[in-house]
């Protein structure tokens, strides 16, 4: 059921705004750099990532610490989702967010999957 992976970088506005809000600004679902077809990665219970801001480390992790696996990710949301075709679910986010800013740069990374970058900039 799975087409393939990406690195998604979900951006929240922190603040007394109502969570749907703070969670849905355009632009603030970051998804790519590609779609690495599941084909091409038989397991993806063991990857590195990592995202950086202005060269400084942020968050590092590795996917066999998420608290649901891929397939148990799948059926817990599909439990009260519709799931379609095309639907994307992003997993949470290790330790380590913090705040950014316009100018700032981003770079997140998984393996086996890739890297990408991202400028930061006022919404």
């Amino acid at each position: 059921y799975v087409a393939g992976y990406c690195i998604g970088l979900d951006i929240s506005i922190r603040g007394p705004e109502e969570r749907s809000l703070r969670k849905s600004v355009d632009t603030y679902t970051v998804l790519g750099p590609w779609l690495v077809t599941a084909d091409e990665l038989a397991d993806p219970s063991c990857l590195d990532l990592q995202i950086s801001v202005n060269g400084e480390l942020r968050q590092k992790a590795n996917t066999r610490d998420l608290i649901l696996g891929i397939p148990e990710l799948i059926e817990f949301a599909s439990s009260f989702y519709t799931l379609l075709p095309g639907d994307v679910l992003l997993s949470g986010t290790p330790e380590g967010v913090g705040p950014i800013k316009p100018g700032d740069v981003m770079r997140a990374s998984i393996e086996r999957v890739g890297e990408m970058t991202v400028h930061v900039w006022a919404a």
